[in-house]
């Protein structure tokens, strides 16, 4: 196996990965990052914190670089108006009508115009991530390959947004999506899937003693006492925290038990505040407020902690481009709930780790988590299946070797 001299990175080190996944997977990314090991990538997304895309590159830019290969990242700078732009822009291509006004298409041109001007770009391969930074094309004398990667759900985009969008898609070399449906016929570029995937030596996934587990909830005033169920996102209408409650209220007339939505702002969604505000309202409307908590922290220790004691996470989404909330949960052994919408499927497989619902669907929900709460053989069962499931398809190592497969192909 080839040797490089890596940067401490306390637990995250190559010895680590390989008593996790294997000594053949180790060396097959080795043998697959020897041929570009001289080249220089680079992406470019809009925040280093808040949602899946910022938590998959804060993981795997370091691992690549330790392990040889020269992969940089940069983030967008942009104004609030530019951000309330690109949320509705995301939100179109998950289905919303939006208005797309002139005056937000130049916001959002000049924004990235402006960015482009002090961010030089001389590498050999840049990865675009999400629509934010997608015009940056326009804006370079482009002499490498440029690949648009995009996590949202783009099954039915709304056609003014896609059509709009389309025409700075169509300059990439490639576009890389999460599911099969989201493959657009009318694009002529190469698309291809590759599945997102979690760390599992990060603080949010590796296992954490009960000692530990146990001085974090109490810190946070997570009581034990009542089964936990939870739902950890933004808060994000696509997320329907709203809906959440209301299943919880259908279970709580069953079963003496506790909700908790544990979530966080990110930087590049300007529509977060306001939803937090509108589930805080629903919370005091609540005959069962008191069993409802709600949780506005970023901390991965204490995403891990609720992972792991939670009996069962539910996660009603109304569109997911993928969801690695959903593998983190699996990973830790613990049954899921949740919308058979997007990328969620992929990792649900419906009555062997979780249960699948449509979004609407409130009683189907509430009947599964119930099912749950009463059976602890079946969460057990179902909880040591999720964990061997995403252990054997969505952890990082597997994410790295899918993306050098492109490299290689690109940097030919």
């Amino acid at each position: 196996m080839q040797v490089i001299k890596t940067f401490q990175m306390g637990p995250k080190n190559l010895k680590e990965y390989q008593k996790v996944v294997g000594k053949d997977i180790i060396k097959k990314i080795f043998q697959k990052i020897k041929p570009i090991s001289k080249k220089h990538l680079l992406c470019i997304s809009s925040t280093y914190r808040g949602g899946g895309v910022a938590e998959i590159l804060n993981a795997i830019v370091p691992l690549f670089n330790e392990f040889g290969l020269m992969l940089g990242w940069r983030i967008l700078h942009g104004s609030a108006d530019f951000f309330t732009i690109t949320k509705m822009l995301h939100n179109g291509l998950q289905g919303e009508k939006i208005n797309l006004t002139n005056k937000k298409k130049k916001i959002y041109l000049e924004t990235n115009k402006r960015f482009s001007t002090f961010t030089h770009i001389d590498h050999d391969l840049v990865i675009i991530h999400d629509p934010q930074p997608l015009p940056l094309i326009e804006f370079y004398n482009k002499k490498q390959p440029w690949i648009f990667r995009c996590h949202v759900d783009l099954s039915n985009p709304t056609p003014t947004v896609w059509d709009y969008l389309k025409k700075f898609i169509k300059k990439y070399d490639g576009m890389i999506v999460s599911k099969a449906e989201y493959i657009k016929k009318d694009l002529k570029i190469e698309q291809n899937i590759i599945y997102p995937a979690i760390d599992p030596l990060s603080l949010k996934n590796k296992k954490l003693p009960k000692s530990l587990i146990k001085k974090i909830l109490k810190k946070y005033n997570i009581k034990l006492e009542k089964p936990i169920i939870s739902q950890i996102s933004r808060f994000d209408k696509w997320k329907d925290p709203q809906g959440v409650i209301k299943v919880f209220e259908h279970v709580r007339e069953k079963i003496d038990c506790q909700l908790i939505l544990l979530g966080s702002l990110a930087p590049d969604d300007p529509e977060g505040p306001e939803i937090f505000e509108k589930v805080k309202k629903m919370r005091e409307k609540s005959k069962y407020k008191e069993d409802i908590k709600l949780l506005l922290i970023k901390s991965d220790k204490l995403v891990n902690c609720l992972q792991t004691v939670s009996e069962v996470i539910i996660q009603k989404s109304k569109r997911e481009g993928f969801g690695l909330v959903i593998a983190e949960a699996l990973y830790k052994g613990t049954p899921v709930v949740a919308s058979n919408v997007g990328g969620i499927p992929l990792q649900v497989i419906n009555g062997i780790n979780g249960f699948l619902h449509q979004p609407d669907d409130n009683t189907g929900f509430a009947e599964s988590i119930i099912k749950l709460l009463k059976d602890k053989k079946l969460r057990n069962e179902l909880g040591k299946n999720g964990k061997n499931y995403i252990k054997n398809n969505f952890l990082i190592t597997r994410l790295m070797l899918d993306w050098l497969e492109k490299f290689n192909t690109y940097l030919k």
